[in-house]
């Protein structure tokens, strides 16, 4: 038995001890999207549910469509760790976390339709209780450069968007022309880290394509240019960034 309060409908609970107080806000205002990276669902829950793990998420999802509520939505779960958007720390104390279950790197199995529904329905919901903005729905890996990949290059964010959640632009064609990467420097490079920047992710600005350029560069292809995940800048890269940045109710 629990007395912990299901936030959505239909949803299983299964309790973790492992969450606190949010701090400095009174609402979540993002939604990170995660996978389990382990072989089996229910070992996956077994780790957000151990008090030794010192990890925890609010939901997780399984293959099935089938939704898990852990952690009720007014706490604080430890999905985040170390992370930024937008110039802020601590997204575990501003956000809702959601586990998608996946075995994760190096393969990613595909993601069911079945459970891709049941993921923006979720967001749908929570996005809809809480006023959370389409552009804060992000990945793991936009809010933890080079530390994280997951979701990974295979998640339908495309899907998604179509379902209703989440920020998107089509990517634009991989082709030729100029491209900038590890070790060049310059104006070029500094715009491209304030573009970067704008949009939310955290990279320091000063016209050096260094390794923080290079993870930061990976994770926003990782989200919206998958077709090449290789941290350069492509003409492809720049363009699908600036499109999100100028569609943007903020910009637009």
């Amino acid at each position: 038995m629990t007395n912990m309060t299901v936030d959505y409908a239909g949803a299983e609970v299964i309790e973790s001890p492992n969450h606190g107080e949010r701090v400095g806000v009174s609402a979540p205002d993002a939604i990170i999207l995660h996978y389990t990276g382990m072989p089996s669902e229910d070992a996956a829950i077994s780790w957000l549910c151990n008090p030794e793990s010192e990890v925890s998420s609010h939901y997780l999802v399984r293959e099935n469509g089938d939704v898990v509520q852990m952690v009720p939505e007014s706490r604080r779960a430890w999905h985040a760790g170390k992370s930024f958007w937008a110039g802020v720390g601590d997204i575990n104390s501003r956000s809702i976390g959601i586990e998608i279950a996946n075995a994760g790197h190096p393969t990613v199995p595909d993601y069911p339709e079945a459970q891709i529904e049941s993921v923006a329905q979720l967001c749908l919901d929570c996005a809809k209780r809480w006023s959370i903005a389409p552009e804060r729905v992000l990945a793991h890996s936009d809010i933890a450069p080079v530390r994280k990949v997951d979701p990974g290059e295979h998640f339908p964010w495309a899907r998604l968007h179509q379902l209703g959640v989440g920020h998107w632009v089509e990517p634009a064609p991989i082709s030729g022309g100029r491209f900038f990467q590890e070790g060049d420097c310059g104006q070029p490079i500094e715009a491209l880290q304030s573009m970067l920047s704008l949009y939310g992710y955290p990279i320091d600005i000063h016209g050096q394509f260094d390794a923080q350029t290079v993870g930061v560069v990976k994770s926003f292809q990782l989200h919206f240019r998958q077709a090449k995940v290789d941290g350069v800048a492509d003409a492809s890269t720049i363009d699908t960034l600036h499109r999100l940045l100028v569609s943007l109710p903020r910009f637009s």
